[in-house]
């Protein structure tokens, strides 16, 4: 048996290499052998820090006898949805249409041509067994009803991902919304609704742009009192710092310890931001210790991110869910001594009872210790007693779009938190992804270990990767990264917007799947439709140009029906909405020294959605911006523009910091 997988730059599909069921990688070749030898396709999907995946690949696709009845009866075919997204994102459409809810892994049974008719989740050995022989049997007996099935779910599919009504986002729209938000919001625990709960990271964004704008107590409350229950709760890593991918219950307490690159990509750009909101030391902790998660432990040798750490850690050849993170009162003992222990106990919420399974308890920081210099010592011991635990496994492969959001996220804490260094990994990640992933002009979506893979890149790769270059140019004013988004957008003008304004997730000239994706809600991370619209206006206000200023309205119109209907869906559209509300508020800052730091410092410090920052000396080549603006008597001088209306140019940083508040 051929060991398809074994060459794949997918660290999930090489995680199943060496099983016994003979898997093929997503392309015409299964299917040309699907047709060939008269049986369906089996298409799995999973990735690589998936917790459930792992079960299902270790109760069926590592068994023997499941594998002689996949391989008997199916071409199996293996897909890792991070570096296939448009698969992904066309064969949940039909998982959730069918079944009436989605997730990882995801079991999709199709005819030879592509077309679903049969679709599920996690299924337990014994089921995936009785389900592989009845698909058998109907596949054998009737054909003729699967097949018409599956063109007609097929066709009703790509009805449903078709352009539908367009609706502007304007203020009132952007109020509802937080009024919407606010009936759902969790006012004992933060966050919204139930468990479980996922950080709401692109809503709270849109939170705190919005209380810029309108001054709305309710929004900056509701986005403060989320951040404190996530930073104070099990979900993040009370010593390494960084967020877990969600909480299995509404207090923050336990997580499914997966650590993602997206999530805390955004949140370390969240907490910063309402740091410079109010000032208040926990946000700039939390943003400091989550970037330094992302530099330290997901950071590649080549310079970009790594996508996850796993949910499992394996102990003695068995997969334990949370093993490395949780603790026992005896544990803490056996590192700090009994009064040491105990009192790390009291302020870890760590009890004899357990938070967590098996008497175990997640660490929580529910209150700050009141003796800093202890709980630093403590929780450095913790910590060095937990590394030299066995450790998760790492999914290293290197995703355009969340390393754009890393990008971004680590530009702006660099600028807030007056950390270099992490302006520093911003541009090192950049250039990383740039040299590699942009490959005769065209993005792809994902390298690893240096070597780029063929999977072309996606809506979200060109979006979420150009407001990263964006970000990066206004924290070091070099002109490469604005003149590189640039192209970026202008390919995902020229490929992913047809000329009615629609945006769809893959380009025109990609592998042509049973259904165009097209997705207008933001999920785990910005949607295709919202992180463009979002660069195409950061764009337009850095540059001026009509072009992309309309690309990214007609995109936010778009969005507008979701956003009205349901905003816990459309942070990041309404994040956008409220900038294209607030602006451009445009701050071109020419002159260097002492008195122009402290004048960017003013800038940056400025919480108006709308703004953007170009610097650097008198008429630079490459930033718009900076043409014709000379220094007035010699002197860094700032020239700050509302929607393209100028103020007379100001000199000194009191003169700056009024012509701000005029915003």
């Amino acid at each position: 048996m051929a060991n398809r997988l074994a060459s794949s730059t997918s660290p999930y599909l090489l995680q199943h290499a060496d099983n016994p069921v003979d898997w093929w990688e997503w392309g015409e070749d299964a299917f040309a052998e699907a047709r060939r030898r008269d049986v369906p396709v089996l298409l799995s999907v999973g990735y690589a820090a998936c917790h459930w995946c792992h079960v299902m690949a270790h109760e069926s696709f590592e068994d023997e006898h499941v594998a002689e009845v996949v391989n008997a009866g199916f071409v199996a075919v293996k897909v890792d949805r991070e570096e296939r997204p448009d698969v992904d994102a066309v064969y949940m459409n039909a998982t959730t249409s069918l079944t009436g809810h989605g997730g990882w892994p995801m079991t999709c049974v199709l005819t030879p041509d592509g077309d679903p008719f049969f679709a599920g989740t996690y299924f337990p050995r014994e089921h995936f067994l009785t389900l592989l022989a009845n698909v058998s049997r109907v596949w054998s007996e009737q054909r003729d009803d699967v097949l018409a099935s599956g063109a007609h779910i097929a066709a009703r599919l790509r009805e449903v991902t078709a352009p539908g009504p367009s609706a502007p986002i304007t203020r009132d729209t952007t109020s509802y919304a937080v009024r919407s938000l606010r009936g759902h919001y969790d006012l004992a625990r933060g966050g919204f609704a139930g468990a479980p709960k996922f950080p709401p990271s692109m809503v709270l964004e849109f939170l705190l742009r919005h209380h810029a704008a309108t001054g709305d107590a309710d929004a900056l409350a509701m986005a403060r009192g989320t951040c404190e229950a996530m930073a104070r709760g099990g979900i993040y890593d009370q010593l390494a710092g960084g967020f877990a991918r969600y909480a299995v219950d509404a207090d923050w307490v336990v997580p499914h310890f997966e650590k993602m690159l997206y999530d805390n990509a955004q949140l370390l750009r969240v907490y910063a931001h309402l740091w410079r909101a109010t000032g208040e030391s926990l946000w700039r902790r939390i943003a400091s210790e989550t970037a330094d998660f992302v530099v330290r432990d997901l950071g590649t040798a080549e310079g970009g991110f790594a996508s996850a750490l796993d949910a499992d850690t394996v102990v003695d050849g068995v997969s334990v869910e949370g093993a490395t993170y949780a603790w026992t009162p005896a544990q803490l003992d056996e590192v700090l001594g009994e009064d040491d222990g105990q009192r790390a106990a009291r302020l870890l919420s760590v009890t004899d009872q357990g938070t967590f399974e098996h008497g175990s308890s997640t660490l929580q920081l529910r209150a700050d210790p009141d003796d800093a210099s202890w709980w630093a010592d403590v929780r450095a011991r913790l910590l060095t007693a937990r590394d030299a635990r066995p450790q998760p496994a790492r999914d290293d492969k290197v995703v355009t779009s969340w390393n754009g959001l890393a990008v971004a996220g680590l530009a702006d804490a660099g600028v807030l938190l007056d950390r270099p260094d992490l302006v520093d990994a911003a541009q090192r990640c950049a250039r990383f992804v740039i040299d590699t992933h942009l490959v005769d002009g065209r993005l792809r979506r994902a390298s690893r270990d240096g070597v780029v893979g063929s999977a072309a890149g996606v809506a979200d790769d060109h979006g979420n990767l150009a407001e990263g270059l964006l970000a990066l140019h206004q924290a070091t004013g070099d002109p490469e990264w604005l003149a590189v988004a640039t192209d970026v957008l202008d390919i995902a003008l020229t490929h992913f917007r047809d000329d009615d304004g629609a945006v769809h997730d893959t380009a025109d000239d990609a592998e042509q799947l049973f259904s165009r994706p097209r997705s207008q809600g933001d999920n785990a991370e910005p949607s295709g439709l919202s992180s463009l619209a979002g660069a195409w206006l950061t764009l337009a206000a850095l540059t001026g140009s009509p072009t992309h200023r309309e690309a990214a309205e007609s995109a936010l119109a778009a969005a507008g029906p979701l956003a009205g209907r349901d905003p816990r869906f459309a942070g990041w559209s309404l994040a956008v909405a409220e900038a294209a509300l607030a602006g451009p508020l445009q701050v071109a800052l020419v002159g260097r020294g002492p008195s122009a730091e402290e004048m960017l410092a003013a800038a940056r410090s400025s919480t108006s959605p709308g703004l953007v920052l170009t610097h650097g000396d008198p008429d630079s080549p490459g930033r718009p911006l900076l043409e014709a603006r000379p220094r007035v008597g010699g002197e860094p001088t700032a020239y700050v523009c509302r929607g393209f209306v100028c103020d007379a140019p100001v000199t000194g940083v009191d003169a700056l910091r009024q012509a701000l508040a005029r915003a």
